[in-house]
This record gives C-alpha cells, structure tokens and sequence, in this order.
C-alpha cells in the first residue's frame, strides 16, 4: 500500500524528467522535450524545441518569408546519440503590412529524431545539451535564445511523457506534411507563376482554399495575393514570381483547407510546365480576327487625332500644301507612297516585337521609347527635320539622293518617310481599341499579329489616303504660291517643340549626364545642317563644308556610342503625382486584402496622351477630392524605363501599351478605363 501510494506521488514528478529547464521572456517559454520520459538502449524517439508564443506573436518555419529567421539549435550527446534534423510541421501565413512570413503562432513543437546509444546502462542517464537561438515577431521582431539540459533516465523498457508534452508533439504531427499524391508543374511568365496541381480527390467542394509555401526564400513574392481555381481534377494558383526565382525544379508545401475547415500540407514538387508530361493548357484566350483587325483599324484611325501624333502633322500638313494644283496621278501616288511607310512601319514594329518576346522578353506598344538612345536620336532627328522645314538646308541629291524633300510635290520617297516617322511618333500612346486589339494580336499566332498591325496601319494611313483617292479635295486648295514657303517655315516649330519635349523625356530616364550627350547632339545636328545648307547654297569652296559636316556626323555617331552605354536612371516623378504612392504588385495585392479602393495610373514621360489625362484630368480637385470621399488608395507605375513587374501588370489584362488605367472597387473585379480620360469617367467609376 505505501509503494502504490508512493508511485502516485512520484509519476508526475518522473515525467517532468521529459522536459529540460525552461526558457521564458515576456513573448515566449521555451524549452527542450522529449515524448518519452524515460528511454530504453537503441530505442529510436523523437525530442523537439517546445515554443509556447505570447497572444499575436508568432515565431518562423525553415523559409520564414520576407521577415525573421528559424530556429537553430546544436547539440552536444553523449557518444552513440545521434539527433536528426528538425522535420519542420507545416506553417502559416502572417501578412504584415507590405511584407509576409511563414510560421506559427500560440504553440509549436520542432521534432527532431533521436537515437539512443546501444550500450547505455539501464540506471544511468543520457544528458543532452543545447545552445538554440529564435526570433519571434509581432510588429517588431527580437531575437531570443537559451541554453537547454535534458536528461532522460534509461530504463529497461521506455516510458512516454506526460498527457501535456504527448499533446504539444501530437498537435505538431497534425502539421506533418503529407507526400503528395498529385502531378504538379508551374509555368513561369516574365514576372508571374502559375502553379498547377492535377489529380484524383481535388475538386471545388473538397478545396476551400489553397496556399503555397516554397522550401527557398524567394521563389515567389511572398505578400502577393495566390489566386486559386479550382475544377475537378485540377487547381491552379496564380501569383507573383519572387525575386530569388531562378528556373528548375522547386519544392514547396501547398496547404489546402478542405470543405470542413481542415488544414493539411502536402509536400510538392514542382517541375517547369514544358518538361512535365502533362497535356498541354489551351493558349490564352484572344478576341477573334476580325474583332481584332476591326479594333485595330478604328485605333489606327483614331490615333491620327491622339496628342502623339500631333508633332507629325507639321510634314501631313506641308505635304497636303505640296498637293495643291497637282494633277490626279501625282496626288494619288503621294497618297499611296505615305500608307505604304505607315504598313511599312507597322510590319517592322509587329516584327521586332514578336522577334523580342520568343527571345523570352516581354515588350509592349512604344518600347522603343524606353531605350534613352533612341529619345535622343528622335529629338536629332525632330531638329534636323524643322532645320530642314526652316529652310537650312535641303533634301537633294547632294545629301542623299533620296528624292525631291519632304515637301515638294514629287517627293514619293518624302511621302513615304512621312509615314515611316509618322508610325514613330505615334507610338508612345495607344488610341481607344488599340490596347485589346494588340494585346490579343501578340499572344496570337504571328500571322495573325501580322494582320492586326497591318490594319492598324492602314486606319492611321486612311485620312491622307483619302486625298489621294479623291484628289479633287487637294485641288481646293489655293494655288501654289508665297504662302506655301510661310506654312513650310511655319510648321517647323513643332518639329522644334517635340525636340524640346523628347530632351526632357531623356532627362528622366539617363539624368544629367544623358542630358549633356543630347544637348551636344543636338548642337552637332545643328552645325551639319548649317554645313550641308552652305555647300548647297554656293560655297566657293564645296569640300571643307562637306568635310566639317562629316566630322560633325563622326561626333554624333560617338556620342550615340555613348547614349548606348548609358544606365537608365529612376524617372523623377512630375509634380502633380505627389498624392500618388509607387506601384508594387504586393502592396495592391495587400490594399485588396483590407478592402480598400484602388486607382492604378500606368505612366511614362514619353507619353503625351498619358501627361495630357493627368494634367487635365487626374490631378484636378474634382478628382482629388472624389479619391478622398471615396477613400481610393492611387497607385502610379512609371513605365518610362523598362519594368518587368509593369509589364507582368500590363499584359494580365491583355494590353501592351499606354496609357492605361484600371480602378479596384472594394472586393469586385478590376474596371478599365479608356485611354482618355475626363473627370465625369474617372468620378464616376469611384462610385462602384
């Protein structure tokens, strides 16, 4: 009777024995336990770092996300112990603002495998010791850490530790990922990740919801929202590709939540979607052709009255003067030369970009604007042309033997430089119906892209193909005369205007020192016009002009060198976006987690219809004060130096081009707006 009495006494004293000296702070109580409180010779049993974490702090699983660290521990065991690695239970996500992390909260245990040596004596100890280190996070994290001693009795048969200690190792088991019994692959765009998982026992109503978590930091963005859909047999997840992503094979836990609200990890991995002997997913779906082609031709149309296209009207305009009492053969092939640059133009931009992207590069409608070479090469070129129209010099045979200048009224070649420059200028901005029209067209066969742009084309081209089919309307004109050479003269200055404007792009994108290299081009164009115009105006002696104007080519052609080498620089934001706070995939993703309205403006310095909406429009009070009645939180991507994640944002709604802007009602799917905005479009969408 007194040895039962006494062994009552001493059990819960005996499996104390499973747990070593605890760790505590005001944020947690930690401490070394064992599932079994007294161990057997060779016996194989797990031990594990015990958390037990302060309400809303929580602590880190192996990739703790954007913030924070794992736990570490190291071990000294006696000879013939060997302790494994910690077998991490499945974690959850904590959002924080703008970041995220993996981990737990309230209660976790780190298991770690334990061996027993074979020749321990029954009667005797085993003592293991342990320095860990951790860090656990609220809205501030602090690093902790403990020395830890451990001593199990060995016994003849083992005896398992208390209800307590079993339930905290029973409770991490629960989180023990499973292998996964489904086919998985991603498929990786320029800056997104879709994630698919294919297989028996996946369905809607046994899918709640699903997250993934990578075993490497960085694989994906971390806050970014994971859009999860699910059909029998298969979901997928769409996210953000994280900065440390590099391609191959990557492994991962997907948590999914069933139908009753329980959560299990499943241990993935992923391999690229082309080397995954799955069925190939339908291409993304596109407008149809003639609904691309009709889009297509109206922007193409519509495009002549767009604010970028306005500097090219100075040459339509002189060439339309040049028309004037010409008979109907010349007016009508003038009228064809200019569309056949304009389908010219548009085949080679339609080219270059399917060229581009099966390099695996993603570029949209007026990428080229976005190289600080070719800004400054344009604003030479803006000058040379208005030098030219100022009457500097001419376009002869003496310079290029080219034809007869932009402006007389034989100049075929004119016309059809004319359209050449006029597809340049005009793709800084995208008309109403362009951006669906190109956005389906480059995800589309490249026939079918061939044939968008080519009827993009000819809507641009139809007004001034129109004169030259119906020649009678250029016969109305005055005769020629005095006031011809006036309007020539005249229609230099926008020429001069647009070189202004595009030094001023550059400024953004290279800084002071691209500045300085155009600034001196600019200069350099200067004097060669002036060279080339005294040897054509009956220098007595021809060659030194001609030499000098080489030389000054020489220096253009080396500062061009030097533009090409230059790095982009972050462009300045304008003065009227101060309200507006920089895009960020995760940061939208995080203010449509809390409910918030957003406004996203994608921008570029080089696009006039983009500066002209929001001098007009955005950044009036009438819009200003209807973003604070209705609470919208305004987002503005600058696009005006290339940036992957504003691409990855353009073409998730198919658009290649800007302007564009798109409004997030609270909890509702995203609206676009049309490329032109006024205040009754933009207030008005604001009450959703």
């Amino acid at each position: 009777m007194t040895i039962a009495l006494l062994l009552v006494v001493l059990t819960p004293m005996l499996a104390v024995a499973a747990e070593s000296n605890v760790q505590q702070s005001p944020r947690a109580t930690v401490s070394l336990v064992s599932e079994y409180a007294a161990v057997s010779p060779g016996q194989q049993l797990r031990i594990g770092l015990r958390q037990r974490l302060a309400p809303h702090w929580h602590t880190y699983w192996k990739n703790p996300g954007d913030a924070g660290s794992p736990p570490s521990i190291a071990f000294e065991a006696p000879d013939g112990a060997a302790v494994g690695e910690i077998a991490w239970p499945g974690p959850d996500r904590f959002i924080i603002g703008p970041v995220a992390s993996y981990g737990y909260e309230n209660e976790i245990v780190f298991p770690m495998a334990l061996t027993v040596p074979r020749d321990a004596r029954p009667g005797s100890q085993l003592v293991l010791e342990a320095d860990a280190d951790w860090v656990v996070c609220e809205k501030e994290c602090i690093p902790e850490e403990g020395k830890f001693r451990l001593s199990l009795p060995v016994e003849a048969s083992a005896r398992p530790a208390s209800a307590e200690v079993l339930a905290a190792f029973k409770n991490a088991d629960a989180r023990q990922p499973q292998p996964s019994p489904w086919r998985a692959s991603v498929s990786v765009g320029e800056a997104t990740l879709q994630l698919a998982v294919e297989g028996e026992g996946i369905a809607p109503a046994s899918v709640q919801s699903a997250l993934y978590f990578p075993d490497s930091w960085g694989i994906v963005d971390h806050v970014a929202d994971q859009v999860l859909t699910v059909e029998e047999g298969r979901l997928s997840l769409a996210t953000t590709k994280g900065q440390g992503y590099t391609p191959g094979p990557s492994a991962g836990l997907l948590a999914i939540t069933d139908g009753g609200g329980q959560k299990r990890w499943f241990a993935l991995e992923l391999t690229p979607a082309a080397a995954n002997p799955a069925p190939a997913t339908e291409a993304p779906a596109t407008l149809p052709l003639w609904q691309m082609a009709l889009f297509a031709f109206l922007g193409g149309l519509i495009l002549n009255l767009m604010p970028c296209v306005f500097p090219v009207l100075a040459i339509k305009a002189t060439a339309v003067a040049g028309m004037s009492g010409g008979d109907r053969r010349e007016v009508r092939l003038s009228g064809l030369f200019y569309t056949l640059g304009v389908l010219a133009a548009f085949m080679a931009l339609a080219m270059a970009l399917l060229a581009v992207r099966a390099g695996g590069t993603a570029v949209g409608w007026g990428f080229q604007f976005q190289s600080p070479l070719f800004v400054a090469a344009m604003s030479w070129l803006m000058l040379a042309i208005g030098l030219n129209l100022s009457g500097v010099f001419e376009v002869g045979g003496a310079l290029a033997g080219a034809g007869q200048g932009l402006a007389e009224r034989k100049g075929h070649a004119g016309s059809f430089f004319t359209g050449l420059l006029a597809v340049v200028v005009a793709t800084p901005c995208t008309a109403p119906f362009m951006g669906a029209a190109i956005g389906s067209a480059l995800v589309a066969p490249a026939y079918v892209s061939l044939v968008v742009f080519a009827t993009m084309g000819l809507g641009l081209a139809l007004p001034f193909l129109l004169l030259g089919i119906f020649p009678a309307v250029a016969r109305r004109l005055p005769r020629p005369g005095a006031w011809m050479v006036t309007l020539r003269q005249a229609m230099a200055f926008p020429m001069y205007a647009t070189a202004a404007w595009l030094l001023w792009v550059l400024a953004q994108q290279a800084g002071e020192a691209g500045l300085r290299m155009a600034l001196a081009g600019l200069v350099l164009v200067g004097l060669v016009a002036w060279l080339v115009g005294l040897g054509q105006h009956g220098a007595r002696k021809r060659w030194w002009p001609r030499g000098a104007a080489a030389a000054g080519v020489a220096g253009i052609a080396g500062l061009m060198v030097m533009l090409h080498g230059a790095e982009p620089q972050a462009a300045a934001a304008p003065a009227q976006s101060t309200q507006a706070e920089p895009y960020s995939a995760g940061r939208l993703a995080f203010l449509r987690a809390e409910g918030k309205p957003v406004f996203v403006n994608m921008t570029a310095a080089w696009c006039i219809t983009c500066l002209v909406n929001e001098r007009t429009t955005l950044s009036t009070a009438a819009v200003q004060e209807a973003m604070r009645e209705h609470d919208v939180v305004y987002m503005k991507g600058d696009w005006t130096n290339r940036d992957p994640a504003i691409t990855a944002f353009l073409q998730s709604f198919q658009r290649d081009g800007l302007p564009f802007y798109a409004f997030y009602p609270a909890g509702k799917e995203p609206v676009v707006l049309p490329p032109v905005l006024t205040q009754a479009i933009v207030t008005e969408s604001f009450k959703q």
